[in-house]
């Protein structure tokens, strides 16, 4: 059974750190610049993911080797043999999971050059990565009456995932980035459901303007409710500053995180004071 703590608002749940090898069953662009990769194999039993924006790391193949090197999980972290490079690795949301059919799901946001966009890119079915995690999760309850979400492309997996699992009778509210019209995903479009798409155009990604005026322009929902943001690590922690001081929300209220940082190869970290 999971270890479980009680949050302010949800509750942390822990899993089993595991390790993965898995294949490529199926890759399709959902948009232009946007990946999606369907990976399978018996090594997928066991697997958990609890929330929308539970993240697992991808272990890639170095260039010219078929198979990722996986790094044994130590009590202080990963273990590698002594002298053996460090592996390629990013951390990715589950797009979704399917026990029966076996299957997980990963979106991939296309952006400048890297180990991961390339891999994506270049992904057909056959070829191997490694998975680890997730590590755990926080669940939010599900008896809150407004959701609201808000990122770029990155955040989008996260953001789908969650609009498909909404509570069936909590509003869910989008704020999404996007290069241009092309990128528009199809989400669910049912009632309590709204999504504002906010196009970028020629600016590059991780420009605050657009997202953090659209975010002002809200109204929120009467009730009890809940804020997501994810995206790059400045813009997010602005999003975030919106969120406490126009909205008026209380912190424990929003959970706000860098999905990348402008400059850094890779980042994934928590947004807070």
């Amino acid at each position: 059974m999971p270890e479980m703590t009680e949050g302010r608002l949800g509750r942390r749940v822990r899993h089993e750190l595991r390790r993965r090898v898995l294949t490529v069953r199926h890759v399709e662009r959902v948009t232009p610049r946007m990946a999606r990769v369907t990976l399978a194999g018996p090594e997928l039993e066991g697997f958990v993911t609890a929330s929308f924006d539970d993240h697992v790391k991808l272990f890639f193949p170095s260039p010219g080797q078929g198979e990722p090197m996986m790094p044994d999980f130590g009590p202080n972290g990963p273990v590698l043999p002594e002298g053996a490079p460090r592996p390629i690795a990013r951390d990715y949301t589950p797009r979704r999971f399917d026990p029966e059919l076996g299957e997980l799901v990963i979106d991939f946001a296309l952006h400048e050059a890297g180990p991961a966009t390339e891999w994506a890119a270049a992904a057909a079915p056959g070829q191997r990565i490694g998975v680890g995690g997730p590590r755990g999760s926080f669940v939010l309850p599900d008896d809150l009456d407004w959701y609201l979400l808000a990122g770029d492309e990155t955040a989008l997996p996260a953001i789908g995932r969650r609009i498909e699992e909404r509570p069936p009778t909590a509003r869910v509210l989008a704020v999404i980035e996007v290069a241009d019209g092309t990128e528009r995903q199809a989400l669910p479009e049912r009632p309590g459901i709204e999504v504002v798409w906010v196009e970028r155009g020629p600016r590059p990604p991780g420009q605050a303007g657009r997202l953090v005026a659209a975010l002002e322009a809200l109204i929120l929902p009467r009730g009890s409710g809940h804020a997501w943001v994810a995206c790059e690590a400045e813009v997010a922690r602005q999003l975030r500053r919106v969120l406490l001081e126009r909205h008026g929300l209380p912190k424990e209220r929003v959970k706000a995180a860098a999905y990348w940082k402008r400059g850094a190869a890779a980042a994934h970290e928590a947004v807070e004071d």
